[in-house]
């Protein structure tokens, strides 16, 4: 367990609350009411990757998000013109896992210190970013980097943008679930699979079977 992922849990465990916000009451759900979280984490490749295996997570769809341009293509994307970044959209059983829980791979998933990029991929489409559906998605995002802030747990501040979600245009086709589909890509084989392996170690009690 790294730095990052003990820190979160320590705070979901001591079930700190977020100033404002008052813990909900815990009943057993009489039917599945699934949430939408959106996250940027670099290139969706990963960020799909990551998350689809997450218990709880039902659907990861790639796509572009934040952006000025009405259905942008991928070529069109990365020329950095449109505004957009790489996200996903990520629909999940809150009774299964929660938002929290989803905020907490996200600070895994990548490095949310890195501005405009994430490795060798550079640009403000591979931006770190949290697309909020609600305010309470928002509070706890923005409650999370504070602490973590305090904390010092990155060496350098966290740039994660905290945006309000409005337009998601899904990636084309050839986009979706692409690392399953194309494993022995080079940057499947280089890029993702390291940093799948990684995410797996961390998360291996929250990984559907």
């Amino acid at each position: 367990m790294n730095k990052i992922t003990s820190f979160l849990m320590i705070v979901l465990i001591a079930g700190i609350s977020i100033p404002g916000h008052a813990k909900a009451a815990i009943h057993p759900p009489k039917t599945k009411k699934l949430d939408t979280a959106t996250f940027a984490t670099g290139c969706f490749w990963c960020t799909e990757a990551k998350f689809k295996e997450l218990r709880g997570v039902e659907k990861v769809t790639s796509g572009f998000a934040g952006g000025h341009v009405a259905n942008p293509s991928y070529e069109e994307v990365c020329t950095g013109t449109t505004g957009h970044a790489e996200a996903c959209n990520i629909v999940y059983d809150p009774a299964v896992i929660t938002y929290d829980e989803l905020l907490e791979a996200f600070f895994v998933a990548h490095d949310p210190t890195q501005l405009n990029r994430q490795g060798n991929d550079v640009g403000t489409q591979y931006r770190s970013a949290i697309f909020y559906h609600n305010a309470d998605q928002k509070a706890k995002a923005k409650y999370y980097i504070s602490k973590l802030n305090q904390e010092k747990v990155y060496k350098s501040d966290i740039v994660t943008q905290v945006v309000p979600y409005t337009i998601f245009y899904k990636a084309e086709n050839y986009h979706q679930n692409y690392y399953s589909l194309n494993g022995d890509q080079p940057y499947c084989k280089y890029v993702i699979q390291p940093e799948l392996e990684k995410f797996r170690k961390v998360f291996k009690d929250k990984l559907k079977k």
